[in-house]
């Protein structure tokens, strides 16, 4: 049964300003509603068990195991999110009290063995990695603690401990993070969700100051509280599959649609038409209904699967446009709900190069930046075939029979051929899902206002064959642009100095076939066709009053802060070696903001600050540019 725990009546005052810890509305519908780990199917079972008999092992027959965080010992609160603070729906001040840090460390659970509550778990799944199947995964780390509903919004998030110890799913590994790569995820979830780039989220970085963790080396061992509508990835059904787990297959899908998906079953797509794919389609289709033409029909299942497809598509859409790599796309990196997660050695851009991967061990360029749009299609392939018995069963999808023996030999082929046939369908509404999201975000990137069948040809691909050729920075380009006035573009002489402004500090050096002379004349070739597409009369660009909104407009989408490589390695070490805790959450205010000018006051005390932050978003070091790290957290 879901547990349901709330303190208190909610008045107008609480939902506009936030509530405590305690008055926060939880629950439990996951747990109550998947199968648990069969050893420990309660969590009395599981807490009175002793950790070592939780595992590491083998779990079949279930979604997820009821596990406790482990105590830690004189936890350090080093940074809270005040933008994760408004939308979980805690009030200001919350993050200062004892629940609130005991919670966050994993010194606190909701739930005891006389009143019950809610028990925390950890999650069961498998994943393909790096093209090869790899077994079962899991929560090898991370540990739910609850759902929690904003009062105001009425937004569900699952509430996760990363780094709070063993669970059943941590096979050899020790259950603990780092602080490296926890300070690392906690700045990049907001600063994807400042960006508008669909993505988990992270409340807080605690440190365990008493916890060290073997990596490469000795590390200090943290905490990261983060959250998210729904843990649940690809991999979560590609470990089903695997098993031959029917029933739970069909189980998590209804699920994942009844109790994930905003809006349930009448929300999922309907018909589009064959020439506009991109299109928003028509909603509110009965769950028992079947559409489509014929030996494609689509049933519930099918329309579910094209959501997760077209959510995916919009996400990876914007990751191009904004220069940025998760750095490993496995399946069990693929949320169901299209966000980004599970930050490793993830990196935004710095020179543009297409084949650019942050992840030192991809050898492959598997999951570079160019080929991230084709692996996360990979993947959804992949999830085609988890669900294909419920894709291809078509309007027999709820008949008894099918349900309790699945596909007889003589219907085969044609289920079959229909989950095919629906796959590649799908991959065609990924396509132009994909190229819509991309093209508009370019389109605001570079201040235009209405989009030309020719922009993506005249204009897009020119301007990144450009900064390929010249090694030029991807985002610094279009944060320049962004004041660049259309006098500046009037002449070829005009346009050659403009081009300028673009270069690193350096200069064009060691620019195989160009020196400064070819470089501006070349982002002065790519600065006349940008000019000429600005005089488009949709554009109205000569207007004074208009140029100025196109500045403003720019701005607001080109980031002046990026939490790039080099500064994320900048903060761990003084965090971690120099004890310096203001600047995190300096950092945290910039990435949740990153289209302001400035962020220090214009008081004398903020002169450091000010610097700080002219370095952090001027020119990449030249020896920091294309950094790359491991997967080892």
């Amino acid at each position: 049964m879901a547990a349901h725990l709330t303190n208190g009546q909610l008045n107008g005052t609480a939902r506009s300003g936030g509530v405590s810890l305690a008055d926060l509305p939880k629950s439990n519908i996951l747990t109550s509603n998947l199968p648990p780990d069969p050893a420990f199917p309660t969590p009395a079972e599981s807490h009175n068990a002793p950790r070592p008999k939780l595992g590491p092992r083998m779990v079949r027959d279930a979604l997820y195991t009821f596990v406790r965080p482990e105590p830690a010992q004189e936890p350090e609160l080093l940074s809270v999110s005040p933008r994760a603070m408004q939308d979980i729906g805690l009030k200001e001040g919350e993050q200062d009290t004892e629940d609130f840090k005991n919670l966050v460390s994993g010194n606190k659970m909701f739930w005891d063995e006389k009143e019950g509550g809610i028990y925390p778990w950890a999650q069961c799944y498998g994943g393909w990695q790096f093209g090869s199947w790899a077994g079962q995964l899991g929560d090898g780390r991370a540990i739910s603690l609850f759902e929690s509903t904003n009062p105001s919004s009425g937004t569900r998030y699952e509430l996760q401990l990363k780094g709070a110890g063993r669970t059943p799913y941590s096979r050899f590994a020790d259950g603990k993070a780092v602080l490296r790569s926890s300070l690392r995820e906690y700045i990049i979830s907001e600063a994807l969700n400042a960006l508008g780039i669909p993505t988990t989220r992270a409340l807080s970085l605690t440190l365990l100051p008493y916890s060290q963790v073997v990596r490469e080396r000795l590390e200090p061992g943290a905490i990261v509280c983060r959250f998210a509508q729904s843990w649940l990835r690809i991999g979560t059904f590609d470990l089903l599959r695997s098993r031959g787990d029917r029933t739970n297959i069909r189980r998590l899908a209804t699920y994942l649609a009844e109790h994930a998906i905003p809006g349930s079953w009448s929300s999922l797509p309907g018909l589009l038409p064959s020439d506009n794919l991109a299109a928003t389609p028509p909603h509110d289709i009965p769950p028992s209904f079947v559409i489509g033409r014929p030996e494609a029909e689509q049933n519930r299942f099918a329309r579910l699967y094209r959501h997760i497809v077209r959510l995916n598509a919009l996400t990876v859409a914007k990751w191009q446009a904004y220069g940025f790599m998760n750095g490993v796309l496995n399946t069990d990196n693929t949320s169901l709900l299209g966000l980004s997660m599970d930050y490793g050695p993830f990196a935004f851009m710095d020179n543009f190069d297409p084949s650019y991967t942050p992840n030192h061990d991809d050898h492959m360029l598997r999951y570079s930046y160019r080929n991230q749009p084709t692996i996360i299609w990979w993947n959804l392939v992949r999830l085609g075939e988890d669900l294909g018995e419920l894709l291809g069963a078509g309007e027999a999808v709820d008949n008894a029979e099918f349900i309790e023996k699945g596909v007889s030999e003589d219907a085969a082929p044609e289920i079959v051929k229909r989950a095919e046939t629906i796959i590649e369908d799908s991959g065609e509404e990924y396509k132009a899902g994909f190229l819509a999201e991309y093209k508009r975000l370019m389109t605001a990137r570079l201040g235009l206002k209405s989009q030309q069948p020719t922009d993506f040809d005249d204009l897009f691909s020119p301007l990144l064959d450009t900064l390929e050729a010249l090694e030029l920075d991807f985002n610094h380009f279009f944060r320049r642009l962004s004041s660049v006035k259309l006098s500046d573009l009037s002449s070829e002489e005009k346009q050659k100095e403009t081009a300028g402004r673009f270069f690193h500090e350096e200069g064009i050096q060691g620019i195989i076939g160009h020196d400064e002379s070819s470089a501006r004349g070349l982002i002065a070739e790519w600065l006349a066709k940008y000019h000429s597409r600005l005089q488009h009369p949709a554009e109205n660009a000569e207007d004074g009053k208009n140029e100025a909104e196109r500045h403003t407009a720019m701005k607001q989408v080109n980031p002046n802060f990026l939490p790039r490589g080099w500064i994320l390695d900048e903060l761990i070490e003084r965090v971690e070696k120099k004890g310096d805790r203001d600047v995190l959450q300096r950092a945290m205010n910039m990435a949740i903001n990153p289209f302001e000018d400035s962020w220090a006051g214009e008081g004398e005390g903020e002169v450091q600050g000010r610097k700080e932050e002219e370095r952090w978003c001027g020119d990449v070091p030249r020896w920091k540019r294309g950094g790359m790290c491991s997967c080892s957290s």
